[in-house]
Protein backbone atom coordinates (compact mmCIF):
# COMPACT_ATOMS: atom_id res chain seq x y z
CA UNK A 1 0.00 0.00 0.00
CA UNK A 2 1.28 3.45 -0.92
CA UNK A 3 1.88 5.41 2.29
CA UNK A 4 2.79 8.67 0.55
CA UNK A 5 -0.45 10.18 1.88
CA UNK A 6 1.17 10.35 5.34
CA UNK A 7 3.91 12.56 3.93
CA UNK A 8 1.29 14.81 2.33
CA UNK A 9 -0.60 15.08 5.63
CA UNK A 10 2.64 16.11 7.34
CA UNK A 11 3.31 18.73 4.67
CA UNK A 12 -0.22 20.13 5.08
CA UNK A 13 0.43 20.63 8.79
CA UNK A 14 3.75 22.33 7.97
CA UNK A 15 1.97 24.71 5.60
CA UNK A 16 -0.44 25.70 8.38
CA UNK A 17 2.39 26.20 10.87
CA UNK A 18 4.33 28.40 8.48
CA UNK A 19 1.21 30.28 7.41
CA UNK A 20 0.63 31.50 10.95
CA UNK A 21 4.35 32.11 11.46
CA UNK A 22 4.31 35.14 9.11
CA UNK A 23 1.96 36.90 11.51
CA UNK A 24 3.33 35.63 14.82
CA UNK A 25 6.96 36.48 14.03
CA UNK A 26 6.04 39.87 12.54
CA UNK A 27 4.23 40.70 15.77
CA UNK A 28 7.40 40.22 17.83
CA UNK A 29 9.95 41.95 15.59
CA UNK A 30 11.70 44.25 16.09
CA UNK A 31 10.13 45.76 19.21
CA UNK A 32 10.56 42.71 21.44
CA UNK A 33 13.24 40.67 19.66
CA UNK A 34 15.65 41.60 16.88
CA UNK A 35 15.39 39.27 13.86
CA UNK A 36 18.89 37.78 14.19
CA UNK A 37 18.47 37.36 17.95
CA UNK A 38 15.15 35.65 17.29
CA UNK A 39 16.97 33.06 15.19
CA UNK A 40 19.39 32.33 18.05
CA UNK A 41 16.49 31.42 20.36
CA UNK A 42 14.78 29.52 17.57
CA UNK A 43 17.83 27.45 16.63
CA UNK A 44 19.06 26.75 20.16
CA UNK A 45 15.57 25.84 21.39
CA UNK A 46 15.03 23.42 18.53
CA UNK A 47 18.56 22.01 18.89
CA UNK A 48 17.85 21.06 22.50
CA UNK A 49 14.61 19.32 21.50
CA UNK A 50 16.15 17.49 18.54
CA UNK A 51 19.15 16.59 20.68
CA UNK A 52 16.90 15.00 23.31
CA UNK A 53 15.26 12.86 20.62
CA UNK A 54 18.60 11.96 19.05
CA UNK A 55 20.14 10.82 22.36
CA UNK A 56 17.47 8.14 22.77
CA UNK A 57 19.10 6.34 19.85
CA UNK A 58 22.41 7.97 18.83
CA UNK A 59 23.63 7.35 15.31
CA UNK A 60 27.18 8.16 14.22
CA UNK A 61 27.57 10.03 10.94
CA UNK A 62 30.23 9.06 8.42
CA UNK A 63 33.18 11.37 7.77
CA UNK A 64 32.37 11.52 4.08
CA UNK A 65 28.99 13.11 4.90
CA UNK A 66 30.24 15.79 7.31
CA UNK A 67 30.75 18.31 4.52
CA UNK A 68 27.19 17.81 3.28
CA UNK A 69 25.83 18.19 6.83
CA UNK A 70 27.73 21.46 7.22
CA UNK A 71 26.31 22.75 3.94
CA UNK A 72 22.80 21.70 5.02
CA UNK A 73 23.29 23.56 8.30
CA UNK A 74 24.46 26.65 6.45
CA UNK A 75 21.72 26.59 3.78
CA UNK A 76 18.81 25.09 5.73
CA UNK A 77 19.26 26.75 9.13
CA UNK A 78 21.67 29.69 9.18
CA UNK A 79 21.23 31.55 5.90
CA UNK A 80 17.64 30.35 5.42
CA UNK A 81 16.36 31.55 8.78
CA UNK A 82 18.51 34.67 9.10
CA UNK A 83 17.54 35.89 5.65
CA UNK A 84 13.85 35.13 6.16
CA UNK A 85 13.46 36.79 9.56
CA UNK A 86 15.55 39.83 8.65
CA UNK A 87 13.63 40.12 5.38
CA UNK A 88 10.25 39.71 7.08
CA UNK A 89 11.29 42.39 9.57
CA UNK A 90 11.74 44.85 6.68
CA UNK A 91 8.83 43.90 4.43
CA UNK A 92 5.19 42.89 4.68
CA UNK A 93 3.95 39.34 5.32
CA UNK A 94 2.06 39.57 2.03
CA UNK A 95 5.15 40.41 -0.02
CA UNK A 96 7.16 37.74 1.80
CA UNK A 97 4.53 35.13 0.93
CA UNK A 98 4.48 36.17 -2.72
CA UNK A 99 8.23 35.85 -3.06
CA UNK A 100 8.34 32.48 -1.29
CA UNK A 101 6.16 30.92 -3.98
CA UNK A 102 9.25 30.86 -6.22
CA UNK A 103 10.74 28.15 -3.97
CA UNK A 104 9.35 25.07 -5.81
CA UNK A 105 10.76 26.36 -9.09
CA UNK A 106 14.17 26.77 -7.46
CA UNK A 107 13.96 23.29 -5.90
CA UNK A 108 13.07 21.77 -9.24
CA UNK A 109 16.07 23.48 -10.85
CA UNK A 110 18.44 22.56 -8.00
CA UNK A 111 17.19 18.96 -8.07
CA UNK A 112 17.88 18.71 -11.78
CA UNK A 113 21.40 20.15 -11.37
CA UNK A 114 22.50 18.42 -8.14
CA UNK A 115 20.49 15.18 -8.04
CA UNK A 116 20.02 14.81 -11.82
CA UNK A 117 16.26 14.52 -11.34
CA UNK A 118 14.16 14.58 -14.48
CA UNK A 119 11.72 17.45 -15.00
CA UNK A 120 8.51 16.36 -16.69
CA UNK A 121 6.04 18.48 -18.61
CA UNK A 122 3.40 17.50 -16.04
CA UNK A 123 5.53 18.90 -13.20
CA UNK A 124 6.20 22.12 -15.03
CA UNK A 125 2.47 22.53 -15.69
CA UNK A 126 1.70 21.90 -12.01
CA UNK A 127 4.26 24.44 -10.85
CA UNK A 128 2.88 27.04 -13.24
CA UNK A 129 -0.76 26.48 -12.26
CA UNK A 130 -0.03 26.44 -8.54
CA UNK A 131 2.21 29.47 -8.80
CA UNK A 132 -0.40 31.44 -10.72
CA UNK A 133 -3.01 30.64 -8.07
CA UNK A 134 -0.81 31.67 -5.14
CA UNK A 135 0.53 34.83 -6.74
CA UNK A 136 -2.90 35.92 -7.99
CA UNK A 137 -4.41 35.53 -4.52
CA UNK A 138 -1.59 37.47 -2.91
CA UNK A 139 -1.70 40.28 -5.46
CA UNK A 140 -5.37 40.71 -4.61
CA UNK A 141 -4.50 41.08 -0.95
CA UNK A 142 -1.41 43.21 -1.59
CA UNK A 143 -3.25 45.94 -3.48
CA UNK A 144 -4.36 47.61 -0.26
CA UNK A 145 -1.42 46.65 1.93
CA UNK A 146 1.96 47.79 0.60
CA UNK A 147 3.00 50.26 3.27
CA UNK A 148 5.35 47.82 5.00
CA UNK A 149 7.11 46.59 1.86
CA UNK A 150 10.75 47.28 1.01
CA UNK A 151 13.13 46.24 -1.76
CA UNK A 152 15.80 45.17 0.73
CA UNK A 153 13.40 42.96 2.65
CA UNK A 154 12.02 41.42 -0.53
CA UNK A 155 15.52 40.57 -1.75
CA UNK A 156 16.35 38.89 1.56
CA UNK A 157 13.23 36.74 1.36
CA UNK A 158 14.11 35.81 -2.23
CA UNK A 159 17.62 34.72 -1.19
CA UNK A 160 16.03 32.76 1.67
CA UNK A 161 13.87 30.88 -0.84
CA UNK A 162 16.98 29.98 -2.86
CA UNK A 163 18.81 28.88 0.27
CA UNK A 164 15.96 26.62 1.38
CA UNK A 165 15.82 25.08 -2.10
CA UNK A 166 19.49 24.17 -1.84
CA UNK A 167 18.89 22.66 1.62
CA UNK A 168 16.02 20.42 0.48
CA UNK A 169 18.06 19.04 -2.40
CA UNK A 170 21.26 18.56 -0.37
CA UNK A 171 19.40 16.83 2.47
CA UNK A 172 17.58 14.32 0.25
CA UNK A 173 20.56 11.90 -0.26
CA UNK A 174 21.19 11.82 3.50
CA UNK A 175 17.75 10.27 4.00
CA UNK A 176 18.94 6.95 2.59
CA UNK A 177 21.80 6.72 5.11
CA UNK A 178 20.38 8.07 8.38
CA UNK A 179 17.23 8.39 10.43
CA UNK A 180 15.30 11.64 10.10
CA UNK A 181 16.12 12.71 13.67
CA UNK A 182 19.84 12.17 13.08
CA UNK A 183 19.80 14.33 9.96
CA UNK A 184 17.87 17.19 11.50
CA UNK A 185 19.91 17.14 14.73
CA UNK A 186 23.24 17.51 12.92
CA UNK A 187 21.81 20.06 10.50
CA UNK A 188 20.81 22.26 13.46
CA UNK A 189 24.06 21.54 15.30
CA UNK A 190 26.18 22.77 12.41
CA UNK A 191 23.71 25.55 11.62
CA UNK A 192 23.98 26.91 15.16
CA UNK A 193 27.72 27.44 14.67
CA UNK A 194 26.92 29.99 11.95
CA UNK A 195 23.94 31.58 13.73
CA UNK A 196 25.45 32.26 17.17
CA UNK A 197 28.18 34.72 16.12
CA UNK A 198 25.69 36.73 14.05
CA UNK A 199 22.72 36.91 16.40
CA UNK A 200 24.30 36.69 19.87
CA UNK A 201 24.30 40.45 20.54
CA UNK A 202 20.60 40.83 19.68
CA UNK A 203 19.71 37.76 21.73
CA UNK A 204 21.51 39.12 24.80
CA UNK A 205 19.80 42.49 24.40
CA UNK A 206 16.25 41.08 24.73
CA UNK A 207 14.34 42.50 27.73
CA UNK A 208 12.35 39.48 28.87
CA UNK A 209 10.98 41.47 31.82
CA UNK A 210 8.84 43.43 29.35
CA UNK A 211 7.29 40.29 27.86
CA UNK A 212 3.56 39.77 28.28
CA UNK A 213 1.78 36.44 27.92
CA UNK A 214 1.20 36.84 24.16
CA UNK A 215 4.91 37.47 23.60
CA UNK A 216 5.90 34.27 25.42
CA UNK A 217 3.26 32.34 23.48
CA UNK A 218 4.58 33.77 20.21
CA UNK A 219 8.17 32.89 21.03
CA UNK A 220 7.14 29.39 22.08
CA UNK A 221 5.13 28.93 18.90
CA UNK A 222 8.07 29.89 16.68
CA UNK A 223 10.44 27.52 18.52
CA UNK A 224 8.10 24.55 19.00
CA UNK A 225 5.83 24.95 15.99
CA UNK A 226 7.62 26.51 13.04
CA UNK A 227 11.07 25.20 13.97
CA UNK A 228 10.97 21.92 15.88
CA UNK A 229 7.73 20.41 14.58
CA UNK A 230 7.85 21.90 11.05
CA UNK A 231 11.44 20.82 10.39
CA UNK A 232 10.74 17.36 11.82
CA UNK A 233 7.68 16.88 9.62
CA UNK A 234 9.51 18.25 6.57
CA UNK A 235 12.44 15.89 7.01
CA UNK A 236 10.00 13.00 7.54
CA UNK A 237 8.19 13.87 4.31
CA UNK A 238 11.51 14.16 2.49
CA UNK A 239 12.06 10.46 3.21
CA UNK A 240 8.87 9.60 1.33
CA UNK A 241 8.69 12.08 -1.55
CA UNK A 242 10.97 14.13 -3.78
CA UNK A 243 12.21 17.63 -2.77
CA UNK A 244 9.96 19.24 -5.40
CA UNK A 245 6.89 17.73 -3.71
CA UNK A 246 7.97 19.08 -0.31
CA UNK A 247 8.55 22.55 -1.71
CA UNK A 248 5.29 22.75 -3.68
CA UNK A 249 3.29 22.87 -0.45
CA UNK A 250 4.59 26.38 0.02
CA UNK A 251 1.75 27.33 -2.34
CA UNK A 252 -0.68 26.70 0.53
CA UNK A 253 1.06 29.08 2.92
CA UNK A 254 -0.48 32.28 1.48
CA UNK A 255 -3.94 30.79 1.94
CA UNK A 256 -3.08 29.82 5.49
CA UNK A 257 -1.65 33.26 6.18
CA UNK A 258 -4.81 34.99 4.94
CA UNK A 259 -6.97 32.66 7.04
CA UNK A 260 -4.97 33.18 10.22
CA UNK A 261 -4.92 36.94 9.61
CA UNK A 262 -8.71 36.92 9.84
CA UNK A 263 -8.59 34.82 13.00
CA UNK A 264 -5.97 37.05 14.59
CA UNK A 265 -7.87 40.18 13.60
CA UNK A 266 -11.00 38.80 15.28
CA UNK A 267 -9.03 38.76 18.53
CA UNK A 268 -7.69 42.29 18.09
CA UNK A 269 -4.40 41.58 16.30
CA UNK A 270 -3.26 43.50 13.21
CA UNK A 271 -4.63 42.25 9.88
CA UNK A 272 -1.82 42.14 7.30
CA UNK A 273 -3.81 40.57 4.46
CA UNK A 274 -7.14 41.08 2.76
CA UNK A 275 -10.26 39.15 3.56
CA UNK A 276 -10.84 35.74 2.04
CA UNK A 277 -13.05 36.33 -0.99
CA UNK A 278 -14.44 34.32 -3.90
CA UNK A 279 -11.33 35.10 -6.02
CA UNK A 280 -9.19 33.79 -3.17
CA UNK A 281 -11.20 30.56 -3.06
CA UNK A 282 -10.73 30.15 -6.82
CA UNK A 283 -7.00 30.65 -6.36
CA UNK A 284 -7.04 27.94 -3.70
CA UNK A 285 -8.46 25.54 -6.28
CA UNK A 286 -5.61 26.39 -8.65
CA UNK A 287 -3.10 25.76 -5.88
CA UNK A 288 -4.48 22.30 -5.12
CA UNK A 289 -4.45 21.44 -8.83
CA UNK A 290 -0.80 22.48 -8.99
CA UNK A 291 0.08 20.38 -5.93
CA UNK A 292 -1.67 17.39 -7.48
CA UNK A 293 0.12 17.65 -10.83
CA UNK A 294 3.55 17.97 -9.24
CA UNK A 295 3.05 15.38 -6.50
CA UNK A 296 1.09 12.51 -7.98
CA UNK A 297 2.69 10.73 -10.92
CA UNK A 298 1.00 8.51 -13.47
CA UNK A 299 1.29 4.82 -12.61
CA UNK A 300 3.17 3.96 -15.80
CA UNK A 301 5.64 6.82 -15.43
CA UNK A 302 9.15 5.75 -14.40
CA UNK A 303 10.84 8.09 -11.93
CA UNK A 304 13.62 8.08 -9.39
CA UNK A 305 12.32 6.24 -6.33
CA UNK A 306 11.86 8.32 -3.21
CA UNK A 307 11.20 5.39 -0.85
Amino acid sequence: MNRAWIAHAALLIVAALYGANYLVAKGLMPDKIGPSGFIVFRVLGALVLFGAMYLFKPEKIQKKHIGRFILCGLAGVASNQLLFFNGLNLTSPVHASIIMTINPVLVMIMGAVILKLAITKRQILGLVIGGVGAIAMLILGAQENVREASLEGNLMVLLNAASYAVYLVLAKPLMSSYRAVTVIFYVFLFGSLFVLPIGASQALAVDFASFESQHWIGLGYVILGTTFLAYLLNIFALQKVQPTVVSVYIYLQPIMTAFFALVFAAFGAADHTGALTLPAILCTVLIFVGVYLVSFKRKKQKTVSSH
